[in-house]
C-alpha cells in the first residue's frame, strides 16, 4: 500500500510539472541564466519541497536548522528518544502479533509519545524556558524508530550546571521505586558472554561485541 501511494504521488508530480510551476524554481532559472542554452538542460522531473524526503524538502530543513544556530547559537541539550518495545501501548496494540507486524500502529504510538515529550520540555519548561527546538527521526532498520532532539534554552547551561541536568546513576529504590524500575529495565544493557548465553549479541558461544572489538583492535 505504501508503494502504491508513493507511486501515485510521483505520477501526479510527473504529469503536473506545469501546474507546480517548476520553471520558476530558482535553480532552474539560474541554470538558464548562466548557461544561456535552454535546449542543453535535460528534461527531468523536479520534486517540490512538499514531497517528503525530496532534496528540496531536506534542503529547507537544513536551512531552518542553520537559522536556529545563527539566531541562538549552539544547542544546549541533545536528547535521544527511542521507541519502547515493551511499552504498555505497544503491547495492547500487538494482540498476539509482534511489533514488526504493525509498523503503522507502532509509528503512530511513537509519534504521539514524542509530541508529548516535546510538549513537556517546551511548555512545562522542565529544563528552563525554551527558545526553540528541532528533532530528526531516524530508523535504524531494527523495527523501531529513534528521535534526536536539539533544545535551545533561553538561559544557557554552564559547565557547572551539567550535573543538575544530566545524571548517570541508578535511582534509590526506596526514594523513587518507579524511576528505579524504569532505569534498571530500560537504561541498562543486559550482560552477555558467560553471564548470559542467551543474549542477542551471542553467536554460538562467542559474543559479537568481543569479536568486533578484536577485529577493530
Amino acid at each position: 500500500m505504501y508503494t502504491k501511494i508513493e507511486s501515485a504521488r510521483l505520477l501526479y508530480i510527473n504529469l503536473n510539472q506545469q501546474k507546480l510551476r517548476v520553471e520558476e524554481y530558482i535553480h532552474v532559472r539560474d541554470a538558464i541564466t548562466n548557461d544561456g542554452k535552454v535546449t542543453d538542460i535535460s528534461r527531468m522531473v523536479i520534486l517540490p519541497a512538499t514531497y517528503i524526503g525530496s532534496p528540496r524538502h531536506m534542503h529547507e530543513y537544513a536551512q531552518d536548522a542553520m537559522t536556529y544556530v545563527r539566531s541562538y547559537g549552539s544547542p544546549d541539550l541533545f536528547i535521544t528518544f527511542t521507541c519502547n518495545s515493551v511499552g504498555s501501548e505497544i503491547k495492547e496494540l500487538a494482540h498476539g502479533q509482534s511489533p514488526a507486524d504493525r509498523h503503522d500502529l507502532i509509528n503512530r504510538v511513537f509519534r504521539k509519545i514524542l509530541i508529548k515529550l516535546i510538549d513537556i520540555i517546551t511548555k512545562s519548561c522542565i529544563y528552563g524556558e525554551v527558545n526553540c527546538c528541532m528533532y530528526s527521526i531516524e530508523w535504524q532498520k531494527r523495527v523501531f524508530r529513534m528521535a534526536h532532539i536539539l533544545i535551545w534554552l533561553k538561559e544557557k547551561i554552564r559547565p557547572g550546571d551539567v550535573d543538575n541536568v544530566i545524571r548517570e546513576e541508578i535511582p534509590d529504590i526506596q526514594q523513587d521505586p518507579v524511576l528505579f524500575e524504569i532505569v534498571s529495565k530500560l537504561m541498562i544493557y543486559v550482560p552477555c558472554g558467560a553471564l548470559n548465553m542467551k543474549s542477542p549479541c551471542m553467536y554460538e558461544t562467542i559474543s559479537k561485541k568481543n569479536d568486533l572489538q578484536n577485529t577493530d583492535g
